[in-house]
């Protein structure tokens, strides 16, 4: 964040965080860079772009963008779920509870690709209303599973 070129750090905040705002939101980073701080960031973020009362708040997706890129979770997710496969015997099942629709897309090409498996939710399992009231967090999660077929040997 410190160091990527303004144009990179948008294109990272508007890919991994469905930002909109992510060319507004990496100027202001730029200019009062460094930031040393989570705060300092979040309140980068806030003098940016505003922030709505009642609303989440506005610099969750940056961060979100942030942690994904520096996690590489996307490339991780992407070779632990063959891996993950490939250890099951026949009958035996993964599950995979994701939070972005990026990571989404990775699980469910993942299980549809494999050959070795049978997907057991066609759509997603997602959060009931009474679910989101009791967790707001798991607003976004959604659940798939497959069952291996055969032996993967």
């Amino acid at each position: 964040m410190n160091e990527l070129p303004e144009g990179e750090l948008a294109d990272l905040l508007y890919r991994f965080g469905d930002e909109r705002r992510s060319r507004r939101i990496a100027a202001a980073i730029v200019r009062r860079r460094p930031i040393e701080t989570t705060d300092e960031l979040a309140g980068v973020i806030v003098s940016a772009v505003g922030r709505r009362p009642g609303g989440p708040h506005p610099a969750r997706r940056s961060f979100q963008a942030l942690r994904i890129a520096v996690n590489r979770e996307l490339e991780e997710l992407t070779a632990s779920l063959p891996h993950a496969a490939g250890l099951l015997e026949p009958g035996g099942r993964v599950v995979a509870i994701s939070y972005h629709s990026l990571e989404d897309g990775i699980v469910k090409r993942a299980f549809r690709d494999d050959d070795g498996l049978r997907v057991l939710t066609r759509k997603p399992a997602v959060p009931t209303d009474a679910e989101r009231a009791s967790n707001p967090r798991a607003r976004s999660a959604k659940l798939r599973a497959a069952e291996r077929i055969e032996d993967a040997a």
